[in-house]
């Protein structure tokens, strides 16, 4: 649509009914203003004129707004009059011109946003009246007034078609738009393929995508209670299969559903041992019910994401965004997590800092990033890239001396002092520079990559988007799916062979340990550790720094005694994997084995892992069960690892079975309900 289209459809979609038109009951296809514009000449056929007849009074107003589609104006049904006062039936009528009467001015209202918006009217005089009159006794309708004179332009053939009147959709398209919305196509894409279906060129439907998405709004207004009234059920329903499922909800002042949230078994199970760092990514809306849509994700042991829950909101403020972290501590057992990264919502970081306040909060760098192009493109023009390039320099470092001293630099040499963005950024740097966030757990979780993972994961559930009542099933789909893929790939790291490269015992040891995701890591910073030296500045005290270098260095404090171990670079403390300098000060000390508190439990291989689940069994009479399946497994994975067709038929097979036991249900004298209960 072109920007003189849009232009004109802002003027025209104009919601006022005010009736401010003063028309003389005996004015005549004669009167004219002065200061008038003809409408443009047509048949003399298709012009109204005194004296014409109809049969109703709505075929008088089809034919005169027929003509003035013709014109270039559109009409609109004014003043009705009745004989003699009330109750005397109908016996004129007046039509008028789209852009007849003045819009009063809204008195100011304090508690309401006032939407200035232009005013299509502008006291236009054109008007066609028609009286009732009985002849013989028949019925008829005559036009006793015309005037065809307009004090504003009249639109052409090309734009007539934009005005409101003339914009329709039909029953036959309103049921192929509520089928679309159904399925999660925008609206853009709706109107494509219905152009496509007509065979109509770009922008020539009858209707324009505000009205569309206005139809969609009329949808949901009409939905919405029956939807919520099914969602709830569907929740009950869930509850009912899997006693471990949860859920809780509230009611707005007119019993309507305002907030919703839920997380499965799994997602709480996983959250145990996984949930020291999580996402609240509330970037993404349930399009379909415009609804804000809030995820809890988390990384497990093998560095893929991890569902920890679900929440649909009304509104995006502090109190439905207190409510939810609220909820999900709840469904959480009062367990809040080390560090939670969001976007820049301010409502959303005061509504953290009142109910998880010992959780360090911090901005999803990749979501910033994400909005880079927009800023600064423009701006810096062919210096973006380079830009770019030293704000990630900036980001990654160490210290934040070393950081606020190389901004400075960087907004002089790139003159970005009165840029508005590189001002909130610098604001708000210790919600996302890592200098500033290297004392804190995050756990992979502030890389771009993940960022990757989760948005696929998502995409998976608001891609299909049906019922509202049945959203909670496909988030249990892809979580489902989520999880098999999981699996699998959790399979496939485990049967990998994996090599040594530096031959310590500490490598051994830590591969015996670790998930090979884990354990790849460790071992990068193992085999930098031996390009570096360390010198012991006085007891328990190292300094550690590149062979190359003769100054500088990472100061590494060791206490034998207690077995705690320290490093200025803080990596232990961000990641959870040791760094370089650390393990190099082990070496020196001839340590054979990293100390276990430096091999967290939630980088571990699942058969190392303290699980509830084995705990548990092993205090009930499944305990002898539950270490046979360990035998069986173990040696499973021993025999599968010995040949990629072993490895393939291993997966297959695995897939199938898990699929069977997740049909079975559950019940509440169960081992498993053991475990959730302990």
């Amino acid at each position: 649509m072109s920007a003189e289209a849009r232009a004109m459809l802002d003027v025209y979609d104009d919601p006022s009914e005010q009736r401010s038109l003063s028309l003389d009951d005996t004015s005549s296809a004669e009167e004219s203003p002065e200061d008038t514009r003809l409408s443009l000449e047509t048949s003399i056929d298709a012009i109204p004129y005194i004296g014409q007849r109809f049969v109703t009074h709505d075929a008088a107003y089809e034919f005169y707004s027929e003509y003035a589609k013709r014109c270039g104006f559109s009409i609109r049904r004014h003043r009705t009059e009745g004989k003699d006062g009330i109750g005397k039936g109908l016996t004129r009528r007046y039509f008028v011109c789209h852009r007849a009467g003045n819009t009063p001015t809204k008195a100011p209202n304090d508690s309401k946003p006032q939407r200035n918006r232009k005013s299509s009217r502008c006291g236009c005089q054109a008007y066609m009246r028609i009286s009732k009159s009985t002849d013989m006794g028949v019925t008829e309708w005559r036009v006793t007034g015309f005037s065809n004179h307009h004090n504003h332009e009249l639109l052409e053939p090309n734009q007539v078609r934009f005005l409101p009147a003339y914009r329709t959709i039909s029953d036959a398209d309103k049921n192929r738009i509520l089928m679309f919305a159904k399925s999660g196509i925008s609206v853009q894409q709706m109107m494509r393929l219905m152009e496509l279906e007509k065979c109509v060129e770009p922008g020539y439907l009858p209707f324009t995508e505000k009205d569309v998405r206005n139809l969609i709004q009329s949808f949901k207004k009409v939905d919405q209670d029956e939807e919520s009234i099914d969602l709830l059920k569907m929740c009950r329903n869930i509850k009912e299969k899997d006693p471990n499922f949860k859920y809780d909800f509230t009611i707005d002042a007119d019993n309507r559903l305002e907030n919703i949230a839920w997380s499965y078994s799994s997602s709480v199970q996983s959250y145990e041992i996984f949930g020291d760092a999580v996402v609240f990514d509330t970037t993404h809306r349930l399009t379909a019910f415009d609804m804000p849509l809030g995820i809890w994700v988390g990384m497990n042991n093998y560095g893929m994401p991890c569902f920890h829950g679900c929440v649909l909101l009304r509104e995006e403020n502090v109190r439905s965004f207190s409510w939810a972290l609220k909820v999900f501590l709840s469904f959480m057992n009062g367990k809040a997590p080390q560090t939670i990264l969001t976007d820049q919502n301010m409502c959303l970081r005061e509504a953290i800092a009142i109910e998880m306040p010992s959780t360090r909060h911090a901005l999803c760098i990749w979501l910033i990033v994400a909005k880079f192009p927009s800023w600064f493109n423009a701006v810096l023009g062919e210096r973006y890239n380079d830009w770019k390039a030293e704000f990630y320099r900036l980001y990654n470092l160490e210290s934040i001396e070393d950081f606020e001293l190389g901004w400075r630099e960087m907004v002089n040499s790139f003159g970005l002092h009165t840029n508005r963005h590189i001002t909130n950024l610098f604001v708000f740097r210790s919600l996302w520079a890592l200098p500033y966030l290297r004392n804190h757990f995050f756990g992979g979780m502030s890389t771009t990559g993940l960022s990757k993972s989760i948005n696929a994961f998502i995409q998976r559930f608001l891609s299909a988007q049906t019922r509202l009542a049945h959203f909670i099933e496909q988030v249990a789909v892809a979580v489902d799916f989520r999880d098999q893929a999981g699996e699998h790939q959790t399979m496939q790291q485990n049967l990998q062979n994996i090599c040594l490269k530096t031959g310590a015992p500490m490598e051994a040891h830590a591969a015996a340990v670790l998930t090979p995701y884990a354990f790849c890591k460790l071992q990068d910073e193992l085999v930098m550790a031996a390009h570096y030296a360390s010198f012991q500045m006085e007891e328990g005290c190292f300094l550690v720094r590149h062979h190359t270098k003769m100054d500088g260095g990472r100061k590494v404090i060791w206490i034998p005694r207690e077995e705690l171990l320290s490093c200025s670079c803080h990596m232990f403390e961000f990641s959870g994997i040791l760094c370089r300098h650390a393990l190099r000060v082990l070496s020196t000390l001839n340590c054979f084995q990293i100390p276990d508190r430096y091999l967290p439990i939630r980088w571990r291989r699942v058969n190392s892992l303290p699980s509830k689940l084995v705990q548990a069994a092993a205090a009930s009479e499944q305990a002898e069960q539950v270490q046979a399946l360990q035998s069986m497994v173990s040696a499973l994975i021993s025999e599968a690892a010995k040949s990629k067709e072993r490895m393939d038929m291993a997966s297959k097979e695995i897939s199938i079975l898990l699929s069977r036991i997740r049909e079975q249900p559950i019940s509440l004298h169960g081992s498993r309900d053991c475990v959730h209960r302990s």
